[in-house]
């Protein structure tokens, strides 16, 4: 079950979440066969992987981009992303 907030912030506020580059991608799977929380999801009928549940990602993690060989996963540049998390819990405090 993914996790509903991340260092006090609702995860579905958080910008974090892999990107497949499709020119790249040669839908071997092992980035969907790697991932236990479901954040991909296989369209047969494209055929195409896709993120289905970016909000299932945990935050920080990029295992799965390690697992693909043409390197085409990427996410969001951590430091942005921490930034943002931090004005979050700062517009959060301030209520």
């Amino acid at each position: 079950m993914a996790e509903t907030t991340f260092m006090g912030v609702p995860r579905d506020k958080i910008n974090w979440a892999p990107v497949i580059d499709y020119t790249r991608c040669n839908y071997c799977l092992e980035c969907a066969k790697f991932c236990p929380h479901q954040v991909y999801e296989v369209r047969e009928e494209e055929p195409r992987l896709i993120v289905a549940n970016p909000n299932n990602c945990v935050v920080f993690c990029r295992a799965c981009a390690k697992t693909c060989g043409p390197d085409a996963i990427s996410f969001p540049e951590k430091s942005r992303v921490l930034e943002a998390i931090k004005a979050l819990r700062q517009q959060e405090g301030g209520k």
